[in-house]
């Protein structure tokens, strides 16, 4: 028997109990001048649980956003609350854009 629909580089994984948990607290982080999640924007590109830390990757809506701070600090305390164990968020360099969003419709206008 072959495995030839396997990729040995990157293996299709579903999402842990534990992630999914993280990403549900994630949806009460807001962006206070937009009023939308960070999971509505698409800011949170990347959720890693390991051994005693959990690493959030995600984006700003702009470099220079004046509320990172504040963002960061409650994506820390949301993901510790299901996940009680230290969190590194990491800012990724990218540009963020509404395509990035599940539902770009929910910015109420058409970009």
């Amino acid at each position: 028997m072959s495995d030839e629909n396997k990729s040995p580089e990157a293996p299709a994984t579903a999402p842990s109990q534990q992630e999914m948990a993280i990403r549900s607290a994630l949806e009460t982080v807001m962006d206070p001048e937009l009023n939308l999640s960070v999971i509505d924007l698409g800011l949170i590109r990347t959720i890693e649980i390991q051994p005693g830390k959990t690493r959030v990757s995600m984006l700003l809506t702009t470099p220079f956003c004046p509320y990172a701070p504040q963002i960061i600090e409650e994506i820390k305390q949301a993901s510790k609350s299901v996940v009680p164990q230290e969190c590194e968020v990491d800012v990724l360099p990218d540009a963020w854009s509404p395509d990035m969003m599940p539902d770009p419709g929910l910015l109420g206008f058409s970009y």
